[in-house]
């Protein structure tokens, strides 16, 4: 038994690691903003979604709602002059006090590099936000982007590099997801007041449209049917409550893959590259951004993450 469960924690470390892609975009997942400026080819493998004005970009949605698991894509972000664009890949609940775990890509002047940006919200309460420089051209051919989350922790990587550890410290106070099913999302729109260079640079609409392409999507997750906020055709947080206690508590039992106890920390080799990411990358870090401006700092700050 016990070499059987060494075997399934180092066959899920390796799935992890590469990144959980081969699903279909038109079987798994509907467009909730925008179809027109969606597009899917190859059976629905590829898909581009655009930005065509100011007021029209795009949003696809997954079908499954779910908690817990891991969920993943390969992305090419918009070539050349993105500035002022969003690309995203996130999950989010839907109603009142939200969770929501974020991949967002803010464009940059053609030649300036793309800031990623991570955060996460649970009971509607976000704030914690860090964001890199990424270390290759993310518009130069396809990347993997994955977001694990388990009972323990919340992940996010970046071809198969963790760049960040949300660790789950409820028990002292501190809101972690853990009772809203969530979807995943990934989308294109128009932020030009305040992703790039805080504002100062605008969008070049004689350059539109703007086009983010995707590959495949791996959804390795708990699924929770007949959620509260399933018949919801809201594309985004709304209103309602949306938790689903037996879902959660039947997603949060050991027996899931995510679950193992391998799984609530980062391997060694993990640990190494995260540090190295976030010693070399990392441009912003709310718990360094509250210390140095002497605000109140958030109590996970000072609790271990990984």
């Amino acid at each position: 038994m016990a070499k059987a469960l060494l075997a399934a924690v180092v066959a899920v470390a390796a799935v992890l690691e590469h990144g959980l892609v081969g699903a279909n975009f038109q079987d798994q997942c509907d467009i909730t903003w925008e179809p027109q400026n969606a597009k899917m080819t190859e059976g629905g493998n590829h898909l581009t979604l655009s930005l065509v004005s100011n007021s029209s970009g795009c949003m696809l949605r997954t079908k499954k709602q779910f908690i817990y698991g891991s969920v993943s894509t390969r992305i090419q972000l918009v070539k050349g002059n993105s500035a002022g664009t969003v690309t995203t890949y996130y999950t989010s609940s839907i109603g009142d006090k939200h969770d929501e775990i974020d991949f967002e890509f803010l464009g940059n002047s053609t030649g300036l590099p793309y800031t990623f940006h991570t955060n996460v919200f649970a009971d509607g309460v976000g704030s914690r936000e860090m964001q890199f420089r990424p270390w290759f051209d993310p518009t130069d051919g396809y990347h993997n982007y994955t977001i694990f989350w388990n009972p323990c922790m919340i992940v996010w990587f970046v071809d198969s590099i963790p760049i960040r550890v949300f660790r789950n410290h409820e028990k002292e106070g501190v809101p972690f997801p853990t009772k809203r099913p969530m979807y995943a999302f990934s989308s294109i729109w128009a932020a030009e007041d305040w992703a790039t260079q805080g504002g100062r640079v605008k969008t070049d609409w004689t350059k539109a449209p703007f086009v983010a392409e995707y590959r495949d999507i791996g959804l390795d997750v708990c699924e929770c049917p007949g959620s509260s906020s399933s018949s919801s055709t809201s594309s985004g947080p709304g209103t309602g409550d949306t938790e689903d206690p037996s879902c959660a508590q039947r997603c949060a039992t050991s027996d899931h893959w995510y679950a193992a106890a391998g799984l609530c920390k980062l391997s060694d080799k993990q640990l190494r590259q995260m540090k190295a990411v976030q010693l070399g990358y990392t441009i912003y870090d709310y718990c360094a951004d509250a210390k140095a401006k002497g605000r109140a700092v958030p109590p996970e700050c000072s609790m271990p993450q990984y």
